[in-house]
């Protein structure tokens, strides 16, 4: 049985090939998009969430605009990465795909407690859409299946030295999600960084030849080459996609418990994922943690779903 699950983004070159691998994969039943502010502004983020779902052809999913701005933070943003338009590289026509009149947090919040408690959480954004949700109606915690997150890193961080990005730019929110009573699994930068889009899979994915295919290859293209000049990585590590593969094929995503907890505070490490996998907190873990990926699987089934989709009359 496929694995209902809410996507929650801020699309986002990693997150276009998260709605790509939700959509195509056969293990997933992808019910819903929202969209968060993070990788650019709310408003170019749910326009590229409809603009990777018009070349995918996905035109039966709701689309959800969420959160403009985090919870108490002035935004920030990631065009240095992104780029400006947040999915720089394609030249993109046209969106065919509308964008529902429903709020975000207020679809997250329907749709889980319409529900028979078989829907998972998978935000590969900023956390605030889904900490508004648990404010605005408690009883979603006790619903949710289980909350699969892209976000946070055992070490250090990609937005500061301590500090992952999803999580820097809204802390408080991650915070909340953190210490909820349900089950969370962190897919940080630690997992993600063995996620690497080399010119092997590059060829893989140009090889299907498609239009979607196209795409997917000038949005690695543009990744690469602002990953190369951030981070000095010579292959993009795609994020995202990792957290919809653990809930797709949990055993590509090898996971250890821990106690994880979020520093709002620190005038240095605020946004760090403080991560202790040795005990020495003497807290109860409250959270499952990514540790291996398995690199070659992961990427037979992210070329499976580019392909799948571009198939006609997907």
């Amino acid at each position: 049985m496929p694995r209902k699950i809410i996507l929650d983004c801020d699309p986002g070159h990693d997150d276009a090939l998260a709605i790509v691998l939700a959509q195509g994969s056969p293990e997933i039943d992808l019910v819903g998009i929202t969209t968060v502010a993070g990788n650019q502004t709310l408003d170019k983020t749910t326009l590229n969430a409809r603009r990777v779902c018009t070349v995918a052809g996905i035109t039966d999913v709701p689309i959800c605009a969420g959160c403009p701005a985090p919870l108490v933070r002035p935004l920030v943003t990631a065009a240095h990465i992104h780029g400006e338009s947040g999915l720089d590289g394609p030249q993109w026509g046209e969106p065919q795909v509308p964008v529902s009149d429903e709020h975000a947090v207020d679809f997250i919040i329907r749709t889980v407690m319409e529900s028979d408690g078989d829907i998972t959480l998978v935000p590969v954004g900023p956390l605030t859409n889904i900490a508004l949700a648990m404010r605005k109606e408690p009883r979603i915690v006790a619903k949710v299946r289980e909350v699969v997150l892209m976000g946070g890193s055992t070490a250090r961080g990609n937005h500061t030295p301590a500090a992952e990005f999803n999580i820097i730019v809204d802390p408080e929110a991650a915070a909340a999600v953190f210490s909820a009573p349900w089950p969370v699994t962190m897919v940080g930068l630690n997992l993600t960084h063995q996620a690497g889009a080399g010119p092997e899979v590059v060829e893989r994915v140009r090889a299907l030849g498609t239009p979607l295919a196209g795409t997917v290859v000038e949005l690695l293209h543009f990744f690469a080459s602002t990953y190369k000049a951030a981070e000095g990585r010579p292959h993009p590590p795609v994020h995202d996609p990792c957290a919809v593969a653990r809930v797709a094929r949990p055993e590509l995503v090898e996971v250890v418990d821990a106690f994880v907890v979020v520093e709002t505070k620190g005038e240095w490490t605020s946004g760090m994922t403080v991560t202790d996998l040795t005990g020495r907190l003497g807290k109860a873990p409250n959270a499952k943690v990514a540790t291996v990926l398995h690199r070659e699987e992961f990427w037979d089934e992210m070329v499976d779903a580019i392909a799948a989709l571009g198939q006609p009359g997907r």
